[in-house]
This record gives C-alpha cells, sequence and structure tokens, in this order.
C-alpha cells in the first residue's frame, strides 16, 4: 500500500521562500518519477514539476527558475523548493507517484 502525505504548506508574503514535503510509504518511491501539481481555485489541476527516478527534472515555464524540485530516495521523501513566490502561485498542491498515486494536497496561499 502506498500513501503520500504533503506538507509545509502555509502562508507566505509575496517574494518569499516555502518548502513542501512529500513523505511517501512503502517500496517503490526510489524507482518512480515523481511529481508536484496544483489546483487552485476554480481552476484545473495543472502540472508544476517532476523528478524522475534518475534525477532528471522538468518544470512548467510558469515556476521555472524559482522552484526547485529534489528527491531524497533514503528518506522516501520529495521536497519542492518555491522561491520568489507570487499571488498566483497560490494553490493547493500535491505530489503523485508513479503517475498513480496522489497525496491530499497542502494549501499554499501567497499574499502581496
Amino acid at each position: 500500500q502506498v500513501q503520500l502525505v504533503e506538507s509545509g504548506g502555509g502562508l507566505v508574503q509575496a517574494g518569499g521562500s516555502l518548502t513542501l514535503s512529500c513523505a511517501a510509504s512503502g517500496s517503490i518511491f526510489s524507482t518512480n518519477a515523481v511529481g508536484w501539481y496544483r489546483q487552485a481555485p476554480g481552476k484545473q489541476r495543472e502540472f508544476v514539476a517532476r523528478i524522475t527516478e534518475g534525477g532528471i527534472t522538468n518544470y512548467a515555464d510558469s515556476v521555472k527558475g524559482r522552484f526547485t524540485i529534489s528527491r531524497d530516495n533514503a528518506k522516501n521523501t520529495a521536497y519542492l523548493q518555491m522561491s520568489t513566490v507570487k499571488p498566483e502561485d497560490t494553490a493547493v498542491y500535491y505530489c503523485r507517484l508513479a503517475r498513480v498515486y496522489w497525496g491530499q494536497g497542502t494549501q499554499v496561499t501567497v499574499s502581496s
């Protein structure tokens, strides 16, 4: 049974920084890609960043240069470092593992 738990969300001022974590249970973490997605009120869930099992990363254009995705396979945890945040980054952030498993999400609110 795989479970994902996101944490680290909260209220941050525009221009500030925040780091989200995604902790996974089970044994498949290290051999699968992890993605971060977000969903703002009234909008569809959208891709934010992804990291493969080999550490290759890619980002949505809207966050490129501001967000960094990383992973620690020894801790079964993925991270999303958010810097220079903007009000439009306000959303519930979700992690996804192996294109199948989703966490419950963590709220990020950026005040202007």
